[in-house]
């Protein structure tokens, strides 16, 4: 039987590799742009205009960053900016009222050292960004961090807890707008003004400021061993120009918060400002610190943060004496995550707000007031006192008599029974070394009889031979 003969199957032809895509750019109707009026944001909001030919809103904030901001109208107007799409808000008291207090009220700190001042500016920023953009019916926001660091990431987890559906534009993770030249050859192109000290290389570092801090990293920075030039600090003096007389304050505090310096009452933001001005000149509150990026990497920052330093040590004073040691236990254990819950952009997270309610609800209490003494870097606490709230009673904690208000033979007790899991811990550790012991004593006579030689067998002699 003839089988029949199949045709001989064709060579696999080469799988060829898709092209690859470029994602087309989101339809974008209205975008709102956080916008300093410097020279990036400038060109980014000209750059969006130009990509997405989209309208443009330019949202300005004051938060204590010491620069005036009305100028940003006037750039934003010459560059095709309609008046109504021009906001422009001065957020200092509610930046501190609602953001830094509340931070501070949990003693946070991140990676033990960073007092977290752009960290805490971030979702304001992102809250106001979103409110604009429902207020005028844009469907995007836009921000000028780049790609490698962590202000994106704080931005647009803000935004989009607050408005799931919004597009976010950028610009440094989409743009090939990646040098010094090729910013200042866009920027000359379309007009856009630079000045002196841009084009000539500006400063040697980037800088963020606001009433909470100033932070300067990037540049000659990068280098982790390079100091810093003394000229480079603005808020603050040299330990050598600070005064030789040290500076006593009293802070008053309401419920976890200052509400009055040497008796003044001030607004939050006041306060801050004051305690700033103080700080700066006794060299209160600079860091220089490697920390960790949430997106991976070390970076390098350099801070100062003076009146944030102070009001630190003054919060944990007060709450030395007006809250119970297991409370203040348990919001040390809590306060490197709630710190990180804000150095990683997630103020709005439902984790953070049940946080704060529980650091909130501890705070009742924290009232009095704390004196503090400058000098020369260093704060120390000289006094501290809550006339409603101590929970420190000189009469038991006395070494005097007491009158019978503690009785020391309690302790013996309390001791004994503190003791109790260490002793049987300690006779159960002796059980062990002892058996132990007896088993190694026993292997190693074990080990001394078998190196032993073994006794010699006696031979007999033969008889001796009768004499004949």
């Amino acid at each position: 039987m003839s089988k029949t003969v199949k045709p001989a199957a064709k060579p696999a032809q080469p799988v060829k590799a898709a092209a690859p895509t470029v994602a087309a750019a989101p339809q974008v109707k209205k975008v709102v742009l956080a916008y300093s009026g410097g020279l990036d944001t400038s060109i980014i909001l000209k750059w969006l205009q130009d990509e997405y030919h989209c309208e443009v809103v330019t949202f300005t904030a004051d938060i204590g960053q010491g620069e005036e901001i009305e100028p940003a109208r006037a750039k934003a107007i010459k560059m095709g900016i309609k008046p109504e799409n021009i906001f422009i808000e001065d957020l200092r008291e509610e930046f501190v009222r609602d953001y830094v207090f509340p931070m501070f009220r949990a003693n946070a700190l991140y990676e033990g050292e960073y007092l977290l001042g752009t960290s805490i500016a971030r979702p304001l920023i992102a809250k106001r960004l979103i409110d604009i953009a429902r207020k005028t019916k844009g469907d995007a926001i836009s921000h000028g961090a780049t790609g490698k660091g962590n202000d994106q990431v704080r931005f647009e987890l803000g935004a989009y807890a607050l408005m799931p559906g919004v597009k976010v534009i950028a610009p440094w993770r989409e743009w090939d707008l990646l040098s010094r030249e090729k910013l200042l050859a866009y920027a000359d192109k379309h007009g856009i003004p630079v000045d002196f000290k841009k084009r000539k290389g500006g400063a040697p570092y980037s800088m963020d400021a606001n009433l909470l801090h100033i932070s300067y990293e990037g540049g000659v920075l990068e280098d982790p061993n390079f100091e810093p030039e003394a000229n480079m600090w603005r808020l603050t003096v040299s330990p050598e120009k600070a005064p030789n007389k040290p500076q006593i304050i009293e802070l008053t505090y309401a419920k976890g918060d200052v509400v009055a310096i040497d008796g003044v009452k001030l607004s939050p933001a006041q306060v801050l400002t004051k305690l700033n001005e103080i700080g700066g000149k006794h060299c209160i509150g600079r860091l220089d610190k490697v920390e960790n990026r949430y997106v991976g990497m070390k970076s390098r920052g350099c801070y100062e943060t003076p009146g944030g330093t102070i009001l630190l040590s003054g919060h944990r004073a007060i709450e030395s004496i007006t809250l119970d040691r297991e409370v203040l236990s348990l919001k040390d254990d809590l306060m490197p995550r709630y710190a990180r819950l804000i150095y990683n952009g997630y103020w709005f997270s439902p984790e953070r707000e049940l946080l704060q309610g529980l650091i909130d609800a501890s705070q009742v209490t924290v009232n009095g007031t704390v004196k503090l003494k400058l000098y020369k870097g260093t704060i120390l606490c000289t006094g501290r006192e809550s006339k409603t709230d101590s929970l420190f009673d000189a009469k038991i904690s006395t070494f005097d008599d007491d009158g019978g208000a503690y009785n020391q033979a309690d302790a013996a007790g309390f001791i004994k029974l503190n003791a109790l899991r260490l002793r049987i811990g300690a006779n159960v550790n002796a059980q062990r070394a002892a058996a132990a012991k007896a088993k190694a004593d026993k292997s190693a006579a074990r080990k001394t009889a078998a190196k032993k030689p073994a006794a010699k067998k006696s031979v007999a002699k033969p008889a001796a031979k009768k004499a004949a």
